[in-house]
């Protein structure tokens, strides 16, 4: 059993857009006696090109707030909708059956993905005032352009649906599945109930949770989504994805001062 101090929940709500602030109202109405303001925020700056995020609007006051609170901002994607026409036939495939042609970040070229990221970050620092948390690609999926870029942009943490990583040191934050929820279809709606059902008993050390504003439409979804915080939140402590690289620092201190210690405890071993 892992001890109880380094048993982590993390909360996030994916696709923060103004298209969608109904719906995020009602999720953070949600998650909040759950964990609070330690909650990292996914934000869109311009959802499918149809609801940009301007400095100065209502929408990116509010963001400001959320920021100012301690939540972590995320850059999601730019616009989030897939247009690359994909020619890998794995690729094809990912695209259309992980997400409803959202995968923005699948097929672009390093520079463009570059450039993306880039906008945003700027955007999203000068709404908030403060350095965004990380990066994370709509629908979890990466291209190789995408991965070069967060290199290059030097960008602090990214997430996948396996894992969190650091794109500068390359280091492995954590591993485990996102316990999310579909709400296409009949179908990926019951799977995602099940699998929720299952991973929420799991004993992760770092289990990550993450919701979407179609979650709210859907009661048995709402009601999945409430249980599975209940039960996550009885052995762990919530906290930010910015937690993990403190984490893996304080390992690292520890590990410097074995080392540290361990030429003098050599010396001072008693002979048999």
């Amino acid at each position: 059993m892992v001890a109880a101090r380094y048993r982590t929940l993390i909360a996030s709500i994916h696709d923060v857009s103004p298209r969608f602030e109904s719906e995020i109202d009602r999720l953070l109405d949600r998650l909040r006696p759950h964990v609070g303001s330690r909650l990292a925020l996914l934000v869109v700056p311009n959802h499918w090109g149809e609801a940009p995020l301007a400095s100065g609007s209502p929408f990116a006051s509010r963001l400001r707030n959320w920021a100012e609170e301690g939540m972590e901002i995320f850059l999601h994607g730019y616009f989030h909708r897939d247009e690359t026409k994909h020619r890998s036939g794995p690729d094809r495939l990912r695209s259309r059956l992980m997400t409803a042609g959202e995968g923005e970040f699948l097929g672009l070229a390093a520079d463009v993905a570059e450039q993306r990221i880039k906008a945003g970050r700027s955007l999203l620092e000068d709404i908030t005032g403060k350095p965004i948390t990380g990066f994370v690609a709509p629908a979890w999926l990466y291209g190789p352009g995408a991965m070069q870029a967060l290199a290059n942009c030097a960008i602090p943490l990214a997430e996948d649906h396996w894992r969190v990583w650091s794109p500068i040191t390359g280091d492995q934050l954590a591993r485990g599945p996102v316990i999310t929820w579909a709400s296409r279809s009949k179908m990926r709606t019951a799977s995602s109930l099940a699998a929720a059902n299952l991973l929420r008993r799991l004993p992760l050390r770092v289990m990550r949770i993450g919701v979407h504003p179609p979650d709210v439409t859907k009661p048995e979804l709402l009601r999945s989504i409430e249980r599975t915080f209940r039960v996550a939140s009885r052995s762990r402590e919530a906290r930010g994805y910015s937690g993990l690289l403190q984490r893996r620092s304080e390992l690292e201190e520890e590990a410097d001062r074995g080392l540290a210690r361990a030429p003098r405890a050599a010396v001072e071993r008693p002979v048999a």
